[in-house]
């Protein structure tokens, strides 16, 4: 099972910590999976201009092919003025537009204050569901107050991550066995 947290902004620590964590739970977790982690921070992704994502080389690439070869996605966002990043929205511009068919997502939302829980279902969700994406229905909101020093002193968030990862691992292995058994219903 392929996994990718992808960590979906190019500014701050937040998301990027909390993404360390969730990486982190899978590893140990999970060690028999392959977790891959994509800081968009980390990567001269191009702007979406029309083409097939098979067709851009480098960074652009690279993070797109990723994401494509992926049984599990884990986005990481922060909110930036009461909305998702540029960064993460072209990402999803990049992707064709079934480009989550018969893959998990799910996501941690990392926010300065507890006035944009509903960020994810109202901006993203959407997306998510627009592109085919099966979605974990929970997700980890987490608040400035919930970190000190580029680490998270919430025992609980910490608990919540460990249980995304579990949710995620879970439903993509259930996912996975109800399409083996509706394939196995067709003689070619």
């Amino acid at each position: 099972m392929k996994i990718v947290c992808l960590s979906g902004s190019k500014v701050g620590s937040k998301t990027r910590t909390a993404m360390n964590y969730t990486v982190k739970a899978l590893k140990e977790k999970y060690p028999q999976y392959d977790v891959t982690l994509i800081d968009l921070a980390e990567y001269e992704v191009q702007f979406s201009d029309g083409r097939n994502y098979l067709d851009y080389n480098g960074d652009t690439g690279y993070v797109t092919k990723t994401l494509m070869e992926a049984d599990a996605i884990i986005i990481g966002t922060p909110v930036f003025q009461a909305s998702i990043p540029a960064t993460l929205k072209n990402i999803f511009d990049l992707l064709p537009v079934n480009a989550l068919r018969d893959k998990v997502v799910s996501m941690l939302v990392t926010a300065g204050s507890a006035k944009h829980y509903l960020i994810p279902e109202q901006q993203l969700k959407p997306i998510l569901s627009y592109m085919k994406a099966q979605i974990v229905q929970t997700y980890v909101f987490i608040e400035e107050s919930d970190f000190l020093q580029k680490k998270i002193i919430n025992d609980d968030v910490l608990f919540r991550i460990g249980r995304l990862a579990e949710d995620t691992i879970v439903l993509t292995g259930a996912y996975k066995r109800i399409k083996e058994e509706e394939e196995a219903k067709y003689d070619f």
